[in-house]
């Protein structure tokens, strides 16, 4: 069985045709779209998090939300830029967020992605330390935040105010378990290996920021192999999981095919183009009747090597919509790919 999620980066814009005019209808609506999604059967909520554009940014008081109007639904993001973050601010959140869902947290993180902000997480006060690159300092916040969540003192006690008892303090509250749900957003086969070294999770996106000149799906699977091999000779102590994103349109209404029939003529390939300074590979959309989705999904190779799949949703054309979507794939699409 193949766990299904919804992924919403969370977009709004008053302009016509948008459903989602305002950053407060696109919080509103994406706990509306959770509770929808536990309905239908999905099996997960993740939200995108980017800074200075009109998407969704800092993600846990929105999680928290939806935790609390959820029961069984796992909670998530899709990715966390590392870069802005304080890591032992963001350890109390999570750690708060997670026990008020009972455990359902899922957190990816990430070093993230080119945004509009040029440096912008040193406005946040952050950046590199000497000889660091900004992917460094990505991976220094989060091995400190993933301390801190599996209750690593992280400061010194103040003996006038703990009886004279020196000695380390750990963050408060902790979540127990967390830590094994912490993923590493990876866009290429080197940060993928360096995801299972480290003992994280996998996610990886319909974007790899590397092309070798074969199908995506297949340079995808090979990426998640080299995962799972690392995996196995670091010999850690839990089963580690693999998301993969997908663009997935069943065109089963009228509406589906006035929104999103042409489409399917335009993006049903991969892509390639520069991105960040280097070649990227663009995974296609799959948009058609079920069924010709359905074996199409089920020959791609990096959806059949992953536990997971988190199809990347239009969340500008509503909560009804877009629950309507995420039931047309639970009740047509995963069945018949082999996913339920």
């Amino acid at each position: 069985m193949k766990r299904i999620g919804f992924l919403s980066f969370g977009h709004y814009q008053d302009v016509p045709g948008s459903l989602v005019h305002t950053a407060q209808d696109a919080l509103v609506q994406t706990i509306e779209l959770a509770v929808a999604a536990e309905e239908v059967g999905v099996d997960g909520a993740y939200v995108r998090v980017h800074h200075f554009a009109p998407q969704f940014a800092s993600p846990f008081p929105l999680l928290a939300a939806m935790a609390a109007r959820t029961s069984r639904i796992e909670l998530g993001t899709g990715v966390i830029d590392m870069r802005y973050e304080n890591p032992l601010y963001m350890a109390e959140e999570a750690a708060i967020t997670d026990l008020i869902g009972n455990r359902r947290l899922q957190l990816g993180l990430s070093r993230g992605s080119p945004e509009t902000a040029l440096r912008g997480y040193e406005s946040f006060g952050y950046g590199p330390a000497d000889g660091e690159t900004d992917a460094d300092q990505a991976r220094r916040h989060t091995a400190i935040f993933r301390a801190a969540i599996d209750g690593a003192a992280v400061a010194q006690a103040n003996p006038a105010m703990t009886g004279g008892m020196g000695g380390g303090l750990a963050i408060d509250p902790q979540s127990p378990g967390l830590s094994e749900r912490v993923w590493w957003g990876s866009g290429t086969r080197a940060t993928a290996k360096w995801a299972a070294e480290q003992g994280m999770n996998l996610m990886s996106s319909t974007l790899l920021t590397e092309d070798t000149g074969v199908p995506f799906d297949e340079l995808q699977a090979e990426q998640i192999q080299i995962f799972r091999d690392e995996w196995k000779e670091q010999g850690h102590a839990f089963e580690p999981r693999v998301s993969v994103s997908r663009s997935i349109i069943p065109l089963v209404s009228d509406a589906d095919r006035n929104y999103f029939g042409l489409r399917g003529q335009i993006e049903g390939k991969d892509q390639v183009g520069h991105l960040d300074g280097g070649l990227a590979r663009f995974g296609r959309s799959f948009i058609g009747e079920p069924d010709v989705i359905a074996a199409e999904l089920a020959r791609d190779a990096a959806v059949q090597a992953a536990d997971t799949v988190l199809v990347t949703v239009p969340n500008q054309l509503g909560v009804d919509y877009n629950a309507a979507l995420l039931e047309s794939i639970v009740k047509h699409v995963a069945p018949a790919a082999g996913w339920r």
